[in-house]
């Protein structure tokens, strides 16, 4: 009789210099260059990645980490928070990591007191639109710094 393998998985604070991390930002970075052209790709960086104000983290399934997200803290349109860099690798897509991801982002506004998630992402990623809406993220406008682009697609969620 045959049994499902179970599988060791938490999610874990991420350096963003460390090489677990810097091995998804660079496949996030490949992935993002092939669906977009550069001035349509708002990529958060390594440092931007380690100011303060920002939780970076990662999934790890049996000791490897196959999946990150950030959340980064802002108050130039309102305070909320923006998700940014969520992304899982190809074999590990389709087992819920980027829900997981995301809940846990989420919680962490609500933590830190902050009512508002908002995201950027591309036109061309429905798995990823399809989870966000599943979230309760609704389509807005541009926020933030962010300018019109027709690849981009903006979204927001009020936590309370």
């Amino acid at each position: 009789m045959n049994t499902p393998a179970t599988h060791d998985m938490s999610i874990i604070l991420l350096d963003p210099a460390s090489a677990p991390a810097q091995r998804l930002i660079a496949f996030s970075d490949e992935y993002m260059a092939a669906l977009y052209p550069a001035e349509s790709n708002h990529l958060e960086s390594l440092n931007a990645l380690r100011e303060p104000k920002v939780l970076f983290i990662g999934l790890e399934v049996d000791g490897q980490v196959v999946a990150c997200g950030a959340v980064k803290t802002l108050d130039n349109d309102g305070v909320y928070g923006e998700i940014k860099r969520v992304f899982v690798t190809l074999e590990h897509r389709g087992k819920g990591h980027s829900k997981r991801i995301m809940l846990r982002l989420e919680e962490h506004l609500r933590q830190t007191g902050v009512g508002i998630a908002r995201l950027e992402t591309g036109i061309r990623q429905a798995e990823a639109i399809a989870l966000y809406r599943r979230l309760g993220y609704a389509e807005r406008g541009p926020f933030g710094s962010y300018r019109p682009d027709p690849l981009s697609l903006f979204m927001e969620k009020r936590m309370d």
